[in-house]
């Protein structure tokens, strides 16, 4: 799947002035992007088609469809194409869809060109995860199911684990597999599995990641012996190729030719583990011969049960090893691991939400979070998503309640404000977190980051982050600390600075600063950073009345270096540092 958050080569093709200015737009933005010219704008579209990824025509749709019609030929391989009308007020996303990147390329152009992105692709306008969106291959009747999922009718979904699908919605009902996993006579199914099925015009089948193939092999063993291996080995044991990892190798075999390869063919990386790593897994057919040679007794069936992460307690054997002339090959089949995103929502605003975040809020089929920050992003979660919400002073049950979906083979994320990972639920719910389970952390753009941005440049040289909030840390710390920062004269950030219950811990910290630095050192307060009822106030340590703030504020006290420079506090990078 071709995403385009990542260079890509993209052709603009252009026919007017105005055309021309937008590509030029395009191109001083996106480097990767390049003004493609010839004979004609029709020989122009097909060069461009031809040599690059993308293709964004600022042409009339029509030209544009009668142009590439003769030249179309899979969706899994065209170019994505997004077509810019003149005045740049639409992008609309014509070829390439969620498969090719159209999709996306069409809100990246329109973001750029400040035009509305256009999707007509029936999964993303009604908020659904295309089948061929996962990540993952996808086989079968996928247009057929696909239709059945948008228009509400049961479908089947019978999977040999719980693998970390994305929300899906109701009619999408989860059923074991073998217990009448086949479809009865006009319905439907979605099949998660690395086994060869029968295939049928309402199955489609979804290829998890879930095999790997150890290899072993003589030095110099030809390529077709290696993939006539490992495709005569997958056959004969009834699994897909699709469903391949990984390959997985001894470190001396991470040059061989042959394997290489293989691995190549079919998409995958070569993994490479030392004799060592490879000695310490039981496998049921060790060889002193191979010993011997290589110093494990086994490399194709170690290798394999070792996988990509060196977890061999998460494996299978399923196909011992098996030899040619030169090669050995076995293949474990990796049992799925839970996914937990833990997100980073920003302050507060939309705008401020990076696009990873929205991304993995939309990949996961459990969302779990405060409920004023869950009330922020209901609108992007897919159908079918499940909200588990809590308010106040909750944060390690949330913590727990996020660990246990994904440890149960879902995939969930775990939403904060600001960064998860300041003063958030990064922290608690990674203490629970283990080896079951992936984790993906989603930075986001700090309260402190926010409030420093309305202030001016507070933070432009060293500064400190502080909670006054003693509820997990005894005050006698938190004293500790803020003495070191003052003494260290950082400029200093208070999170949690003061509530109803607490109420004297920002008057005793301020002193404490106010005994190493000038009393006009300028403190920043801001209230709702990018939230409705932001506000920004100024003051100085010898002015500021701690009855402006509560616990949706954050507080930044200066150095004895920061300034006001026209109403805005400023701390010198040190370009004119004066001692």
């Amino acid at each position: 799947m071709n995403h385009l958050s990542t260079p890509t080569r993209i052709g603009l093709v252009a026919a007017t002035a105005a055309g021309r200015r937008h590509a030029h737009t395009v191109t001083t933005a996106w480097p990767h992007a390049r003004l493609v010219e010839g004979d004609s704008v029709a020989d122009a579209l097909r060069t461009a088609w031809t040599q690059c990824d993308a293709v964004v025509a600022f042409l009339a749709t029509g030209a544009v469809v009668r142009i590439l019609a003769p030249l179309l030929g899979d969706k899994r391989t065209d170019p994505a194409v997004v077509v810019v009308d003149e005045a740049a007020r639409h992008a609309v996303a014509l070829l390439g869809g969620h498969a090719g990147g159209g999709n996306d390329l069409a809100e990246q152009v329109g973001a750029l060109l400040d035009a509305r992105p256009v999707v007509t692709t029936a999964t993303d306008a009604v908020g659904l995860p295309g089948l061929d969106t996962l990540g993952w291959p996808v086989q079968g009747a996928v247009a057929a199911v696909s239709r059945a999922i948008l228009d509400g009718e049961p479908v089947r979904l019978v999977a040999d684990a719980d693998w970390p699908l994305p929300a899906l919605p109701p009619n999408v009902r989860p059923q074991p597999a073998g217990e009448g996993g086949d479809a009865p006579e006009g319905g439907y199914r979605l099949l998660v599995t690395d086994r060869e099925v029968p295939l049928d015009g309402r199955t489609a089948v979804l290829r998890p990641p879930s095999l790997v193939a150890g290899v072993g092999a003589s030095r110099g063993v030809p390529a077709t012996e290696v993939a006539e291996l490992l495709h005569r080995v997958l056959a004969e044991a009834g699994l897909s190729p699709a469903s391949l990892r990984c390959l997985a190798s001894a470190d001396v075999k991470a040059d061989e030719a042959g394997i290489l390869s293989t691995a190549d063919a079919h998409g995958v990386p070569l993994v490479t583990w030392s004799a060592t790593e490879l000695a310490a897994v039981d496998v049921p057919h060790p060889s002193e011969v191979v010993r011997a040679a290589v110093g494990t007794p086994s490399v194709a069936e170690a290798a394999a049960l070792l996988g990509p992460a060196g977890r061999p307690g998460d494996a299978t054997l399923l196909v011992p090893k098996t030899a040619s002339a030169m090669a050995t090959v076995a293949v474990a089949r990796h049992a799925p691991r839970g996914r937990l995103a833990v997100v980073g929502l920003g302050p507060g605003a939309a705008d401020l939400r990076t696009p990873r975040a929205v991304a993995e809020l939309r990949r996961a089929a459990v969302v779990v979070g405060l409920d004023q920050y869950l009330d922020q992003v209901r609108d992007v979660l897919r159908p079918g998503t499940r909200v588990l919400s809590s308010g106040l002073g909750a944060e390690e049950e949330r913590a727990r309640a996020a660990v246990a979906e994904a440890a149960a083979g879902r995939a969930v994320a775990l939403v904060g404000s600001g960064d998860a990972g300041v003063y958030a639920m990064a922290s608690p719910a990674l203490e629970y977190a283990d080896e079951r389970i992936d984790v993906v952390g989603v930075p986001g753009v700090t309260a402190a980051l926010a409030a420093g941005a309305l202030l001016g440049a507070p933070l432009g040289h060293d500064h400190a982050y502080l909670s006054l909030s003693d509820l997990h840390t005894p005050w006698e710390v938190i004293e500790r600390r803020v003495t070191a920062a003052a003494q260290g004269d950082f400029v200093t950030l208070f999170y949690n600075p003061r509530s109803r219950a607490r109420d004297w811990q920002l008057g005793k910290a301020l002193g404490i600063l106010a005994a190493h630095r000038p009393p006009d050192t300028p403190v920043g307060v801001v209230r709702n950073a990018s939230r409705p009822g932001e506000r920004v106030h100024l003051a100085t340590l010898a002015t500021l009345d701690p009855g402006v703030v509560d616990m949706y504020s954050v507080v930044v006290v200066g150095s004895s270096d920061t300034r006001l420079v026209a109403g805005r506090m400023v701390t010198p990078r040190g370009y004119r540092w004066r001692s």
